[in-house]
């Protein structure tokens, strides 16, 4: 594998400002799972009973059972659970997107009926609360477009959003095949970012599982609620922080009727959503709000060049010159492990650079020969390379006075009798002073020391190439 398709970048050092509506500084995504009477059970024509997420300790599967208990742990979030988080976010006017399986919203019309009285976003959870991991694709597939058809039947239109949870590696670009205009199952980022998989588009809003009420019920979890209101709290004075600084961004916060609709733990979150809407500047909009707005100021636009997507041709002959007269270091680069992080300036020239750095001292030199004398013949004569043209005009060495040309005429002879190479300097990182200054101090360097001088030099002229170029 020479194509990696992992993405360890994503927006990078320098987020998109968010712009979201109102100035506000964050913004705080509640997203309540709706799963009961969606969860394995022989009754839904599964193997065995559900064993995760509930107040069961040690649960396990039972073949060819039901499970007493586990069910009425399910029950409580249906009947007693969900009502009261519709009190809480209907009283305080925050709306919500549920993510719905679709098999216990079936089951659920009361609930849903009040999902959408009060407006809430009703977004896909799958047909059925199972794991898809070891599911085939077409599988898996099937499921989604079952889960879509119920879905328009009982909500009245087909679900914009989808979150499957327990998923697989086909989830996230069936979902996007089959036409969502968000996912969220991913919990790689605080903001939104576009992506597109087999040529079909989809805006993703990641998801969480560390501000999120599961924790109550697996290991190493919240021991009770005051260490998910402190949690929430944490996470959401750091983000307010950063929106403070001018990098707003996303915060979301998983809910689960059976776990967080009781009493004891309920008390954790109406303390929490007193404290953010007393900031005033805060924004709670659902999933579908979020899309929307994103799609508004950040809309998706392809970049004219990706590298890791390049065919070897293409690849050569627009990297190849990034190196002055080098073109196999373009070649040796297009065969190493590339991905979306080398589809920046910083992530091709840490491409390029390496064949560089891996190259025999005979093959650097013959690097460093390849470069032309600053302000020398070459450049009198206009035939240096578009780039080395660019470079030493915008240093002013296509300028020169009549002494200042004569200095670069002595010295260029001195240096290449001396070192066997072209004295090389990143013109961008100085200036004419500079650029005179250093040519009359490391003419007094011995010759290992200068020819390591030299190819980092190099090193940053690709650097400068590569930043314009990109």
């Amino acid at each position: 594998m020479n194509r990696y398709p992992r993405n360890l970048i994503g927006h990078g050092p320098t987020p998109p400002d968010a712009q979201w509506p109102g100035g506000a500084k964050v913004a705080v995504s509640f997203v309540l799972n709706y799963e009961e009477g969606g969860e394995n059970n022989i009754l839904h024509g599964d193997a065995a009973s559900e064993a995760f997420l509930s107040e069961v300790i040690g649960a396990t599967p039972w073949e060819g059972k039901r499970h007493w208990n586990m069910e009425s742990v399910y029950e409580y979030g249906a009947r007693a659970g969900f009502w009261r988080l519709h009190r809480l976010f209907t009283g305080a006017g925050i709306p919500l997107t549920v993510y719905g399986v679709t098999t216990a919203l079936a089951r659920s019309p009361e609930q849903l009926w009040a999902m959408q009285e009060a407006g809430w976003e009703v977004a896909s959870h799958g047909l059925k609360w199972v794991e898809y991991k070891d599911a085939p694709e077409e599988v898996e597939r099937a499921d989604m477009v079952e889960a879509i058809r119920l879905h328009t039947e009982l909500t009245g239109e087909a679900p914009q959003g989808w979150y499957t949870g327990r998923c697989s590696m086909n989830t996230v670009k069936l979902a996007a095949e089959l036409g969502m205009k968000w996912v969220s199952d991913t919990i790689d980022d605080d903001l939104p970012y576009w992506l597109t998989v087999e040529g079909h588009e989809t805006l993703v809003i990641p998801y969480t599982m560390d501000a999120n009420d599961m924790r109550f019920a697996v290991p190493a979890g919240f021991g009770g609620p005051d260490q998910f209101y402190e949690h929430l709290k944490n996470s959401f004075d750091i983000l307010y922080e950063e929106g403070e600084a001018g990098s707003p961004k996303m915060m979301s916060i998983g809910m689960h009727c059976r776990l967080l609709g009781r009493p004891g733990r309920i008390a954790a979150l109406k303390k929490f959503i007193e404290y953010a809407q007393s900031k005033g500047d805060v924004w709670f909009p659902r999933r579908i709000d979020i899309a929307d707005h994103w799609a508004a100021v950040h809309p998706n636009v392809t970049p004219a060049l990706i590298p890791s997507q390049m065919d070897r041709d293409s690849f050569v002959a627009t990297f190849g010159s990034i190196y002055e007269h080098s073109s196999w270091i373009a070649e040796r680069a297009f065969e190493l492990e590339l991905g979306p992080a080398h589809d920046t300036p910083i992530g091709m020239w840490s491409a390029l650079v390496r064949p560089f750095r891996s190259a025999s001292d005979a093959e650097k030199l013959g690097v460093l020969q390849a470069h032309p004398d600053l302000a020398g013949k070459l450049a009198a004569a206009k035939r240096l390379t578009a780039e080395s043209t660019s470079e030493q005009a915008s240093a002013g060495l296509d300028a020169l006075t009549d002494d200042e040309r004569a200095f670069f005429e002595a010295q260029n002879t001195a240096y290449q009798t001396k070192f066997g190479f072209p004295f090389i300097i990143a013109v961008k990182d100085t200036d004419k002073a500079g650029i005179i200054a250093a040519f009359t101090a490391r003419l007094q360097n011995d010759a290992a020391t200068e020819f390591k001088t030299a190819c980092a030099q190099v090193e940053r002229i690709a650097y400068h190439r590569l930043k314009d170029l990109l």
